[in-house]
């Protein structure tokens, strides 16, 4: 697997119920297959400033955001390798970074504010993202979920990932920690997301025309983050526990 990854596309998403996931399931055959994933658990490592800054701006909606997070498709080890990625969304092209170094060399470079253990582009990229919001960045958020990856049959530059059992916390923010948290979506929710580099398949249409399932536009972290801040009370304009 590359060290270093670029990718350049639309996500565009979509709210199913469990029903329509399994109609999308009977949809797919002979389209779509399970990706090198497959099934897996994700974890995501979200970093922020102390006033949630980056969070704040994407609920927003402005034609330009960015994210930096940490990403795992499995319970961490020590020396497991994991995603560094910077991710950048402007007039609704998404641009993400990727680099993959081991768990702790990662967490630990990003923790303690010093460099990354790589020299590259991408390298400078998420350095001068880490300079430019300075010292108050520092792990946010812990998300993890469970996802189905799927990719064409044909080969095409398209894929499809199905999301369930989004959970959110603010402690214990380790990749190496089990699953758990706050449900970001309601019991009978699914969140597929459809990545493409320009349209989306006919069939894939069809589908989605035939249930009036539209796009909507939807953030894990600016979700869970909107559900921290419902419990929580603002005093002086920052945030408190």
């Amino acid at each position: 697997m590359n060290e270093q990854m670029t990718f350049k596309r639309y996500e565009l998403k979509y709210m199913l119920t469990r029903q329509q996931k399994e109609e999308l399931l009977q949809a797919m055959e002979g389209h779509l297959q399970l990706d090198q994933y497959g099934h897996s658990t994700i974890r995501n490592i979200y970093f922020d400033t102390d006033t949630f800054r980056l969070v704040r701006r994407s609920i927003e909606k402005p034609l330009y955001k960015e994210k930096l997070r940490v990403r795992s498709y499995q319970q961490a080890e020590k020396d497991s390798m994991v995603f560094v990625e910077l991710k950048k969304k402007f007039e609704s092209v998404v641009y993400k970074r990727r680099l993959m170094l081991p768990h702790r060399a990662a967490m630990d470079a990003l923790e303690s504010g010093r460099p990354l253990p790589i020299h590259s582009q991408i390298g400078a990229e998420i350095a001068a993202f880490r300079d430019f919001y300075g010292a108050s960045l520092k792990p946010a958020m812990l998300l993890t979920y469970e996802r189905e990856a799927y990719f064409p049959i044909d080969g095409t530059d398209f894929r499809l990932t199905l999301d369930e059992n989004i959970l959110w916390r603010m402690e214990d923010m380790d990749l190496s920690a089990p699953a758990g948290g706050n449900a970001v979506l309601g019991q009978d929710q699914v969140l597929m997301e459809v990545k493409t580099p320009g349209g989306i398949p006919l069939w894939m249409t069809h589908f989605l025309s035939g249930r009036r399932i539209y796009q909507t536009s939807f953030s894990k972290y600016g979700a869970a983050y909107a559900q921290w801040v419902a419990g929580e009370h603002i005093s002086g304009g920052r945030l408190y526990a």
